[in-house]
């Protein structure tokens, strides 16, 4: 029987390439439209732009391109190339944003066929670059801009919109998420909706940034073909900790503690928010449940937006805790950042230390949460109703109506949400009830009167859905149905597949 080694031997080294399809597993690490857009941002950040602009590009009903500018210090040739490499290495500033080498490349080609990046100095040429999917995929080819093409690129942003000595544009061409077909105000509703969540994303990813005397972000959409602006608006702030009145008159508060094994001095901000606050800044983090714990930060860039990260699990009564924590400087193996900046894996000591967090009176941590606690409870006894709590709302729903739900309901622990789906059932019904799964069916034959003719989705109808939980959630929390239930299911149904009939009709003849 040989002894256990606890080092593996080795007896050389072997240089092993990636494959250029590497490239291909880069850009499908599931960044989210909006996670991806503050990616670029964030390199605008690094490179010290007062002001970037997202430039939506139209032609006419057809969105062409998508480009991000700020008026930074710019790239030399070198530089870009080093910018252009996948994992290319560069020295980072102890404050800079970027970290991996990846998030250009990644968070582009994720959402786009290609992406172009020129760049300016005050003392060096205009240079440019293009990454197409089909060449990176091949062997690593990277497209060299012909030198004119990159100036016209820059001159189209001179005059301070940004750009004025120095500068850099990040184009994507071949966007996946922009409408194939812009008809039917498709292009104008795909706008509306993705500027207002790119908005409400960089508004509160970024918040210390744009509060900020020296720091803007635009959002704008442009023809380009007549140069007509259609939006131009400044993004604004969103801080997670902008209550007007704390939710209780003993916070904020400061806790410390060293985490063992690690040598690390953390600071924990406790805060309460306001009971029943209808303000973006609380309501704009998901449901009650995803936007309770901690709020970390890197070199003031927020970097995760709620959750416990397995201190305890989340639960409706702490819906006002959320705690602001500046990650350390100095590289640790307690805290580690996902590639994609969107989230924070602590290690077992991370939990071990928050156990051991007193404030200056040598309160602990523990006791904030209490006091969260109480404050949400007390709050629900002042509004002089008791509600019973239910089962929840599940996929189907638009997020922000199951966040309103969760935050006005409470709900029963451990239980299967309800979830809503359309599928084909007979004309004559208009919902059936799938008590084993916990699923209300829609009738697909009346989708398209219910939604205007429009396309649907996984979250449409959100008016529709909400009354059809409000009306059926409860025939779920029951074992079986009475009389009285049953007929007033029947009367349900009649009434609805009437009203559904006579919307079918409405869009007929508005389509003949």
């Amino acid at each position: 029987m040989t002894d256990w080694k606890f080092d593996v031997p080795t007896t050389g080294s072997k240089h092993l390439p990636p494959d250029p399809r590497y490239v291909e597993a880069l850009s499908s690490q599931g960044y989210g439209f909006e996670v991806a857009v503050a990616d670029l941002v964030d390199n605008s950040i690094d490179a010290g732009a007062k002001d970037v602009v997202i430039h939506f590009l139209r032609d006419g009903d057809r969105l062409v391109s998508l480009l991000v500018v700020d008026d930074g210090h710019g790239m030399d040739e070198e530089a870009l190339d080093v910018a252009m490499t996948v994992g290319g290495r560069r020295d980072y500033a102890s404050g800079a944003l970027g970290m991996f080498g990846t998030g250009l490349k990644s968070a582009s080609l994720s959402h786009a066929d290609a992406v172009t990046v020129v760049s300016t100095t005050k003392r060096t040429r205009t240079v440019g670059r293009r990454w197409r999917m089909e060449h990176a995929r091949a062997d690593f080819q990277c497209d060299i801009v012909d030198p004119a093409y990159a100036q016209s690129l820059i001159d189209r942003y001179d005059n301070n919109r940004p750009i004025q000595w120095q500068g850099t544009v990040v184009r994507w061409d071949g966007v996946k998420d922009f409408p194939k077909h812009g008809g039917s105000g498709q292009t104008d509703r795909y706008l509306q909706r993705t500027i207002n969540k790119l908005g409400l994303h960089l508004g509160l990813y970024l918040h210390r940034f744009l509060a900020r005397n020296d720091f803007n972000i635009t959002i704008a959409v442009e023809d380009v073909r007549t140069r007509t602006v259609y939006l131009d608006f400044g993004v604004e702030p969103l801080d997670p900790f902008g209550y007007p009145v704390s939710g209780s008159a003993d916070y904020p508060r400061r806790f410390t503690t060293t985490v063992p094994g690690a040598a690390i001095d953390l600071s924990l901000e406790a805060h309460v928010w306001t009971p029943k606050s209808n303000l973006d800044e609380y309501r704009a983090v998901g449901t009650v449940i995803d936007r309770q714990g901690f709020y970390f930060y890197r070199n003031d860039r927020l970097v995760q937006a709620g959750g416990w990260n397995n201190f305890r699990q989340p639960e409706q009564h702490l819906s006002l805790a959320r705690v602001a924590v500046d990650l350390p400087s100095v590289p640790n193996d307690v805290f580690r950042l996902t590639v994609k900046k969107s989230g924070v894996d602590t290690s077992p000591e991370f939990i071990e230390g928050l156990e051991k967090a007193t404030d200056m009176r040598g309160r602990p941590f523990t006791q904030y949460l209490a006091d969260a606690d109480a404050v949400y409870r007390e709050a629900r006894k002042r509004s002089g109703t008791v509600r019973k709590p239910v089962i929840g709302p599940g996929r189907g729903l638009a997020p922000e109506v199951r966040a309103t739900i969760e935050e006005e309901l409470p709900l029963l622990p451990l239980e299967e949400p309800i979830a809503m789906v359309w599928q084909k059932l007979d004309t004559d019904l208009f919902f059936e009830l799938d008590r084993e799964n916990r699923l209300v069916v829609l009738n697909q034959h009346y989708r398209r009167a219910i939604l205007g003719g429009r396309d649907g989705s996984l979250n449409d109808a959100p008016l529709l859905k909400s009354l059809m939980y409000l009306m059926l959630h409860r025939v779920f929390e029951k074992e079986y149905s009475g009389s009285r239930e049953k007929d007033n299911l029947q009367m349900w149904q009649s009434i609805l597949v009437a009203a559904a009939r006579s919307e079918l009709d409405r869009v007929t003849d508005h389509d003949s």
